[in-house]
This record gives structure tokens, sequence and C-alpha cells, in this order.
């Protein structure tokens, strides 16, 4: 499993009876967690002195119980790069932090590349992949169909100092977006591909990502040349392993353009117990 150990001011504390204990700078938030099915006791003390806990509805959905008062938003930094931080809906804070050893290793493929390096974040969300990409040096084209989303990832750019650099903000459902792009004729080194597990599109399309992620990746192939250097694909989806994933790359992107695809499980080191939390999958294209 892979690990980010570089954080500074995020921090998994402890993770118990379906929920975790995190710190986001110098907030304390409990949040729901599925996979923590292990009641290992909850003897930390910041168990009782959160900031606030999500807390999910018996009907659905749920809701933030706020205890001691929360900015709008507040900053939290992971080395040169500052991102904004909000309790949203759903649990969510607009960061995954486990994804910062994509990060690291997307701002190693750029920096190694010796060359211009053109990057295409499909479903970029918040824009933390971008924002890495242009701290290393490439050129970015950020698509999300959410212009909320969009609009939180160019405030993560500025926050980093990278607004100014080369970056196409795009709000569109990314499957259309893809299928222009091929029709233009245009092609990426890298593409970063962080799909939703179930969605709507704007006509709504049911989105699967089962039943969809396969051909979606067979289109994403003509978006890479012969000189491309990696295609990421993430998944939060508890039906779609590494293993699978690793094999739909490898026999869509790898029978086009050969190269080879890997994977592994993504995860967070737990402070209180030292072991790690799965937090999803990451597979790899890579050209070499």
């Amino acid at each position: 499993m892979r690990c980010s150990h570089n954080w500074k001011e995020y921090e998994l504390i402890d993770c118990s009876d379906g929920e975790r204990l995190e710190r986001w700078g110098d907030k304390i938030l409990i949040r729901p967690d599925p996979q923590v099915i292990w009641k290992s006791g909850k003897v930390n003390e910041l168990w009782h002195q959160a900031d606030a806990r999500y807390e999910r509805s018996k009907t659905g959905g749920g809701a933030w119980q706020v205890y001691h008062k929360l900015p709008e938003s507040w900053e939290i930094n992971y080395g040169d790069l500052r991102f904004g931080v909000k309790t949203m809906g759903f649990k969510h804070t607009g960061i995954f932090p486990e994804q910062a050893v994509n990060w690291d290793r997307l701002a190693e493929l750029i920096r190694s590349a010796g060359r211009p390096v053109k990057v295409l974040n499909l479903f970029g969300y918040t824009g933390c992949a971008t924002v890495a990409c242009l701290q290393a040096g490439a050129s970015v084209c950020h698509v999300d169909a959410s212009k909320g989303m969009v609009q939180w990832a160019k405030e993560n750019a500025r926050l980093s100092g990278v607004e100014d650099r080369p970056v196409r903000w795009i709000v569109d459902d990314c499957i259309k977006f893809v299928k222009r792009e091929i029709r233009r004729g245009n092609t990426y080194d890298i593409i970063i591909m962080d799909p939703p597990s179930y969605g709507r599109g704007p006509n709504k399309e049911v989105w699967r990502l089962e039943d969809q992620i396969f051909e979606f990746c067979q289109t994403c192939a003509h978006l890479l040349n012969e000189k491309s250097l990696a295609l990421f694909l993430n998944s939060y989806s508890t039906g779609l392993s590494a293993a699978v994933m690793q094999y739909v790359l490898a026999a869509s992107i790898g029978q086009f353009r050969g190269g080879v695809a890997q994977s592994d499980e993504i995860g967070l080191r737990v402070s209180d117990s030292g072991l790690v939390l799965p937090c999803g999958a990451t597979a790899i294209w890579s050209k070499e």
C-alpha cells in the first residue's frame, strides 16, 4: 500500500467504530468511514474535544454537528502547495489527503521528463492534482462538471501561487469533453482520471463507474500519443479493486499504446495505532 509521509498539517489521529478522528491544520474533525469496522476503543481525548462531527441520518445524508465555531473555510499546506478546506455536505472537506502520494508521483514524472508536459485532469474536483502539476512545471487542462468545484480549484491555484501558470479551466461533462478533444486532434502527456462511483450527467444520464470505465479508458487512449507518459485512474468504489483497474488499463491503454499497468491501494497512516487505513486505489499506466 502506498502512503504519504510528507503531511505536516493533516493527520489521521485515530479511527474506530465507523469514524475517523482527523486534524486539519488546527481544527479537529470527526467523519464517518464505512471501512472502519473495528471497535478498538476511542481512548484519545481528542475524540471528546473535536470542533465538529459529521453525523449520518438514518434516512440518508447527514449533517455537521459543530461544537466549536468554525470559519467558513481555512487553509492547510502540503509542502509548497496550499489548499482551502471547508466542511461540506456528505462529510467532505475538499481534499482527499491520501492522494498526496499521487501528487508527488505526478510532480516527479513532470520534472524528470526534460520537456514541456501537457496534463489533462478529468473530474478535477477542487484541483489539488492540478495545482501539484502546475507547481511542477506542466501545463494543465482541468475539467469538472461543477462550476463551484472549478471555482474552488482556481482559488487553490491562487493560494499556491500558480494561478498565472498555463492552465485551462473547463466546466463540462468529462466524457463529452474528451470526445471533442479527440475530434480536435489534441493529445496529452499525462491524463488523470478521478471519476465518481455514481452520478448523473447534465441530461440525467446515469454514470456507474463499473459499467462505463473500460469504454471511457478506451476513448481516453486516443488522447495519448507515442510520447505520452502516464494515465492515473483513481477509484473509491468497493466494486472496483486495484487489480481490476490494473486489468482495465492494460486491456485498454496498454493494448493501444503499449507500456505497462500497475496498481495498488493508497492509504493513510494512523498516528495512534501505527497501522494504515485503506482509502481507495490507484492504477497507473506508464510508457516505461
